[in-house]
């Protein structure tokens, strides 16, 4: 069926060999003719694509990548988005490829339409704090989306290119992130195949349940405007060791409840706030409520990238009047650590810490995705 190809036959030959199940991302290309008007001068369309290997070797399936990221001019994307899974042993898996997470299809489609158990992520994903460095949001999605997801990264240093992870719904199995060395690893976890039917499975939650009947008291005496990744955010500072803030904008307002073990006087942490459109490298409709530390304490510096942090919290509470179910929560510890089995979302919305954390705190995270559908 297929001409020669000795990739392939080599991905093939290590599923066979081995009796395992074999993704990888390679490009792949269609010949097209003057008949199609929006064929290449060369002849070819070219895609990012990911193929699969099953246990016997034999390829099951094939994805083209549809959401290009802005440097991927080498590729074209298909004509129609493609939802691609396919049935093994331990579940119903689908697979996409770094940049089309943000999007609807087919990442939503696959999860919710779909109903995938465990999601296959092949990228080269260029972290972005405080919000998009590829464990955090890459755990996130998972725990937003329900679902298990295998996240394989390029391990690139130089382009900010490393973080790979086995995330569950309710938390990272293991992770790696490595900017020092250019060393990969591999990672092995145990997952619930079905984990929609697992009885730690939570029920779906209401994410502006809580934070619609909170009663705003009074507007802030330090509220101020600052960019994060190129959007406008209203930030509120923390000002006292514990407390009860709301930031707004827009129609989304964020609650937060907290107490520091000690505040550090040459730290500066914000709650804030962003409800508005994405234009950067795609355009996409964020609601956005976040805690987190400012690069020093120039209120200037709040939202640019931090990897550590000294202040230690006792508790938090976060919530928002999210108009999206699509919300993912994220929550980064100094040093770009994730805390699985120490925080958990609940039923009305809020992101709470479960015991006190055990790092300092880098960013308490509620990042909110409007899908044009929804």
């Amino acid at each position: 069926r297929f001409a020669p190809a000795p990739v392939q036959e080599r991905l093939s030959c290590m599923a066979r060999n081995n009796s395992i199940y074999v993704v990888a991302n390679i490009g792949d290309k269609k010949l097209c003719n003057s008949s199609d008007p929006n064929c290449p001068s060369d002849g070819r369309y070219q895609y990012n694509t990911d193929v699969v290997f099953d246990l016997e070797g034999k390829l099951v399936a094939r994805y083209h990548k549809y959401n290009l990221f802005m440097s991927e001019t080498q590729f074209n994307y298909p004509k129609e988005p493609e939802a691609v899974t396919f049935e093994t042993p331990f579940g119903k898996l689908g697979i996409f490829t770094c940049f089309d997470i943000l999007f609807r299809e087919p990442a939503v489609v696959l999860v919710r339409e779909l109903q995938v158990d465990t999601v296959l992520f092949p990228t080269a994903w260029m972290n972005v704090l405080p919000f998009l460095t590829a464990v955090e949001f890459h755990s996130a999605w998972a725990m937003g989306m329900a679902v298990n997801f295998l996240a394989a990264n390029t391990h690139y240093t130089s382009l900010s290119m490393t973080g790979s992870g086995i995330y569950a719904p309710g938390g990272a199995r293991t992770y790696y992130y490595n900017m020092k060395t250019e060393d990969g690893r591999l990672l092995i976890a145990e997952l619930d195949s079905h984990p929609r039917l697992s009885p730690v499975s939570l029920p779906a939650v209401s994410w502006s349940s809580y934070a619609s009947s909170v009663k705003r008291l009074s507007l802030n005496d330090h509220d101020f405007e600052g960019l994060i990744f190129h959007d406008q955010f209203t930030f509120t500072e923390l000002t006292k060791p514990e407390g009860n803030l709301t930031v707004c904008q827009k129609d989304l307002c964020c609650h937060l409840s907290y107490k520091t073990a000690e505040k550090r006087e040459n730290e500066l942490y914000v709650l804030g706030v962003f409800d508005g459109l994405h234009v950067v490298e795609g355009q996409y409709y964020l609601q956005i409520c976040t805690l987190l530390k400012c690069q020093s304490t120039d209120p200037s510096t709040c939202g640019q990238p931090v990897e550590t942090a000294l202040t230690k919290f006792e508790m938090f509470s976060l919530s928002g009047t999210f108009g999206t179910n699509y919300v993912f929560p994220e929550v980064l510890y100094s040093g770009v650590q994730l805390a699985p089995g120490e925080f958990e979302v609940l039923n009305d919305g809020r992101l709470v810490s479960k015991t006190r954390p055990t790092k300092p705190v880098v960013t308490v995270t509620l990042f909110g995705r409007w899908y044009e559908k929804d």
